[in-house]
């Protein structure tokens, strides 16, 4: 498979968003299957992850591909799924054939195990890049909840966008965002891939925080899509080092080697 061109991966980008919105997630890694998914990820990595995980988080949708991402920078052979860490110290799952679990996210077929292999780091890092691009598109979903209440809603007589306090929540839920987006495209090293997922994770929480504010009471209501992305966030964050555990991870490494290595050039 060569490179894509601009016109190939707006094509595949709009298909995989179609797969995305129009099935279950049983359909949706069938779908991935069809469009070379599998491919994409050993001969395009670079394009092929931040294309699927972002659109993820943008559509909502969800799939094992995290698994995939995994399982392939492990050299992981055997057919049952990896065990994952979760903050706090705990192992989850994440089951293609199992049914939803119990985990903040009901919609996720994640399920608890006792224990699991430590990760080499280069699956660790590839994972960390993955949820940091699921975490971006789950971010920017809930601004653009966000972005279009406040263009929509009226208070005094004109859009609540007008207002110096909702126009600064989205101001800097947007420069969190920017910053992941930043982070991400050069977490090229296995530390840089820790900060961009710590980045991505703060990010998201942010947007969390102030799009639920600016949305007010119905971002509370079931039949807003708000609290499928918050649940989402939640659950992404933990995966592999919720953001405050890489902080301290990141803060730790640069205390021992008493150094902050050069991540970009600028």
């Amino acid at each position: 498979m060569t490179d894509l061109d601009a016109g190939e991966l707006d094509l595949l980008a709009d298909a995989l968003r179609k797969a995305m919105t129009t099935g279950s997630a049983a359909e949706l890694d069938d779908a991935l299957g069809e469009l070379g998914w599998a491919e994409l990820l050993v001969e395009l990595p670079d394009v092929a992850v931040p294309l699927v995980f972002r659109l993820l988080g943008e559509t909502g949708a969800h799939a094992a591909v995290l698994d995939d991402v995994v399982r392939q920078a492990a050299e992981w052979t055997e057919p049952q799924p990896i065990p994952l860490p979760f903050s706090g110290g705990t192992w989850v799952m994440w089951d293609r054939a199992a049914e939803p679990g119990s985990a903040v996210d009901e919609e996720l077929p994640l399920r608890t195990v006792d224990s699991g292999a430590e990760l080499p780091a280069a699956a660790l890092a590839a994972g960390r890049r993955a949820l940091g691009w699921w975490l971006l598109g789950t971010g920017h979903a809930m601004l653009a909840l966000a972005r279009r209440h406040a263009l929509e809603r009226k208070q005094f007589g004109r859009p609540i966008a007008s207002f110096q306090a909702i126009r600064h929540r989205l101001a800097e839920t947007l420069v969190a965002l920017e910053g992941a987006e930043a982070a991400l495209t050069h977490a090229d090293t296995d530390l840089g891939a820790l900060l961009a997922k710590a980045a991505a994770g703060r990010a998201a929480l942010t947007a969390a925080r102030h799009c639920q504010q600016v949305l007010g009471g119905i971002g509370f209501t079931a039949e807003h899509d708000l609290h499928r992305h918050i649940r989402r966030t939640l659950v992404l964050d933990g995966l592999l080092g919720s953001t405050r555990e890489l902080t301290r991870a990141a803060g730790a490494h640069i205390r021992t080697s008493r150094s902050a290595p050069r991540l970009a050039q600028l």
